[in-house]
């Protein structure tokens, strides 16, 4: 696939006020600071598209993103950043969840981990959490350039171990690199694969067909 638009639509914090469920969408979501920012604006060739920063947890609204005229890369909050307070946490959790778990255009969650860490336990917890609700995702890894590719098998072989503690099997694995554009085409072309066979979605209800 070839991205030749890439466009900011709309901030939200509330499902209701989304866009028209009618296009299919991505959710792109990981740990604070697992770099989503960078990665999404590698996939558009778009700089600037998501905003990028270093302070952990900057993206705290929904934010849809429209590709080619026709799907949705949609930038979730980061979980868990731990200066934010439990009140927020809650409220961030709630309307992320519910908007994973009642989006009906929503086709598959990007779940981003850092390549260069061991399993996390807020990670597996979230990946669970998603094959408890029968959610599609595939886990895409970031920030290969940092290390070696040696580390990098050893970390996801240790991901794939503890997945399978409540997993049948692994989804699918993207390995990916803001800086060396690694992960570019591959995860483009898995998206570009469902877009094919998407259908609108019938039951939407009045509130969300806006």
């Amino acid at each position: 696939m070839i991205v030749k638009s890439a466009e900011f639509i709309c901030s939200n914090t509330q499902v209701s006020k989304l866009p028209p469920p009618i296009k299919p969408e991505y959710a792109f979501i990981g740990r604070s600071n697992v770099g989503k920012s960078s990665l999404i604006n590698m996939l558009t060739s778009k700089k600037g598209l998501a905003k990028t920063s270093q302070t952990p947890g900057k993206t705290q609204l929904i934010n849809h993103f429209l590709i080619n005229d026709s799907w949705y890369i949609v930038d979730l909050p980061g979980y868990g950043y731990a200066r934010a307070s439990k009140s927020k946490k809650a409220d961030w959790d709630k309307f992320i969840h519910t908007y994973l778990d009642k989006r009906e255009s929503l086709q598959c969650v990007m779940t981003l981990i850092d390549s260069r860490l061991e399993p996390q336990k807020i990670d597996i917890e979230f990946c669970n959490w998603l094959g408890e609700k029968g959610l599609s995702f595939v886990l895409v890894f970031t920030k290969t350039d940092k290390q070696s590719a040696v580390k990098t098998d050893q970390n996801v072989a240790k991901f794939k171990k503890a997945l399978l503690a409540t997993f049948d099997e692994v989804p699918d694995c993207f390995f990916t690199s803001a800086e060396t554009q690694l992960g570019h085409d591959e995860v483009l072309n898995f998206i570009d694969g469902i877009n094919r066979n998407f259908v609108v979605p019938k039951f939407s209800s009045p509130l969300e067909r806006g």
